[in-house]
């Protein structure tokens, strides 16, 4: 078995609102994603350049801040769904792990967020 390869993005802010929030409340000023997703290494390692060898990112990405942006999310559950559902979409993960948070929590600090870690077995069953 080949050893993986990862792709990182870290502290990603994302356009979206998620939660539902009482008279006084503070919401959340920023949601920021972090995800790793591992990759064969031959899209990783290769003889020649040009984007017909990797694995192109990009699509993932929008796809992330459409769903991110489609609607107003009760929970942050919901979201992190979405966003495994389409890192299922594409054959070439094998893994994933997804960290969302929200921040500030209480008192403008903080952040509260939710991990989670997916491999291809559970990834081929939310596609």
């Amino acid at each position: 078995m080949n050893s993986p390869a990862t792709i990182e993005l870290k502290n990603f802010k994302i356009n979206t609102q998620i939660g539902l929030f009482g008279l006084g409340e503070i919401a959340p000023k920023e949601h920021l994603l972090d995800l790793t997703l591992s990759i064969d290494p031959k899209y990783v390692l290769i003889e020649q350049d040009g984007m017909q060898h990797v694995f192109d990112y990009d699509p993932l990405i929008a796809d992330i801040e459409r769903l991110a942006s489609d609607c107003h999310y009760e929970t942050q559950e919901r979201l992190l769904t979405c966003i495994a559902q389409a890192c299922a979409s594409y054959d070439q993960i094998n893994s994933v792990e997804i960290f969302l948070r929200k921040s500030p929590l209480k008192n403008g600090s903080g952040s509260l967020g939710l991990r989670i870690m997916l491999d291809k077995q559970v990834l081929n069953k939310k596609s």
